[in-house]
């Protein structure tokens, strides 16, 4: 388990800018130290703790040291692909919405590091739950790939305009879309593709 952060580690954990935690660190509000002969910044895990609790941030990233990740698929056997895959991998912890509108209250109250969103859903469209995420501010730093089988160009560009990160087409190698999911958050991607 970590127990010295760098600044952008730090900002990740909280889902806030690299810029907030070093303003956070300089002001006092953020206990750490200066690496000897350098101007880099570390942050020990029970500071980040502390700072975390006193500011209301949601210190689960930081307890289970894996990444959270939305499912939002109406397609059951997509769910339990990605769900067995998630967990085999062992860095993952997920939630699953079928919907839409589920989608949305999900992202607000259990806050993912990364979104993976089948575009056809039942209710409204991968590309509006997109637009919808892209507009709160406080959710920025989600990262979004969708997923589907429609395969026109400008239905793939319109979705990144939307706000999606990256694209996949069904049906899609599971190893693969890890590796897209790690690139996403910055993690290492597995060395088996």
């Amino acid at each position: 388990m970590k127990t010295v952060f760098t600044t952008g580690e730090a900002a990740k954990i909280c889902k806030v800018s690299q810029q907030t935690i070093i303003r956070c660190f300089d002001n006092g509000q953020l206990k750490g130290f200066r690496v000897p002969g350098s101007k880099f910044r570390r942050i020990p895990r029970e500071a980040l703790y502390k700072f975390m609790r006193d500011n209301s941030i949601p210190t689960d990233a930081l307890e289970s040291g894996k990444r959270k990740v939305l499912l939002v698929d109406d397609e059951v056997e997509i769910i339990e692909m990605l769900a067995k895959a998630l967990e085999d991998d062992g860095r993952f912890e997920y939630r699953v919405a079928a919907n839409g509108f589920d989608a949305g209250m999900m992202v607000k109250e259990y806050r993912p590091d990364l979104i993976i969103l089948d575009v056809m859903l039942p209710d409204i469209n991968g590309k509006e739950v997109c637009v919808r995420v892209r507009q709160d501010t406080s959710l920025e730093e989600v990262r979004i790939i969708c997923i589907s089988g429609m395969v026109e160009e400008e239905k793939i560009a319109e979705l990144k305009l939307a706000g999606a990160d990256e694209f996949v087409r069904k049906p899609f190698d599971v190893d693969e879309l890890i590796n897209k999911m790690c690139k996403q958050l910055e993690m290492e991607t597995s060395s088996l593709v």
